[in-house]
């Protein structure tokens, strides 16, 4: 067994401090060390987007970084957009539009959405597709993924105009 490393993260404002292996990957840790199952693994090589989490407020693949890298880094998955038993708009619409089917990527799709109405309360079609272009959906061919950030963004943009 590899000599464990200590990391301090802090995740959906919670902190944590653990002793992990050096080569355990930041999804398996999320995962399996914490519980935070919301957050997927797909194809394991970064191109699905179905791990996707903000790091330090930036969207990355959870499958292509370890743990020990994030040492010190805020982090927010897909559980932490729901407050108090709540669902976030976000997560709200995606429901109201049909914007998930088998649900495997909406994870990710979240996260990237979120992101970009953070960055952007008001984005344009091609704006969203441009954010989620880095998450692969088999099931719903994306116009309702698109039409639930435009719904989003719409019935909300208090929210995303006050980063």
């Amino acid at each position: 067994m590899a000599d464990l490393k200590e990391i301090r993260v802090h995740i959906n404002d919670v902190d944590y401090e653990r002793k992990v292996e050096p080569r355990t990957l930041l999804v398996d840790f999320l995962r399996d060390d914490l519980g935070l199952t919301g957050t997927h693994i797909g194809c394991e090589h970064g191109v699905c987007g179905a791990c996707t989490v903000l790091l330090d407020g930036e969207p990355v693949q959870s499958c292509l970084l370890f743990a020990v890298q994030v040492d010190g880094g805020r982090i927010l998955t897909v559980e932490g957009l729901a407050a108090n038993g709540d669902l976030h708009p976000l997560q709200e619409a995606f429901s109201i539009s049909h914007g998930l089917q088998c649900g495997y990527c909406t994870p990710g799709m979240l996260i990237s959405a979120y992101y970009l109405l953070k960055q952007r309360a008001n984005p344009t079609e091609e704006e969203i597709r441009l954010a989620i272009s880095g998450n692969i959906c088999r099931c719903t061919g994306y116009v309702n993924i698109v039409k639930a950030v435009q719904t989003a963004a719409r019935n909300d943009s208090e929210t995303w105009s006050n980063k």
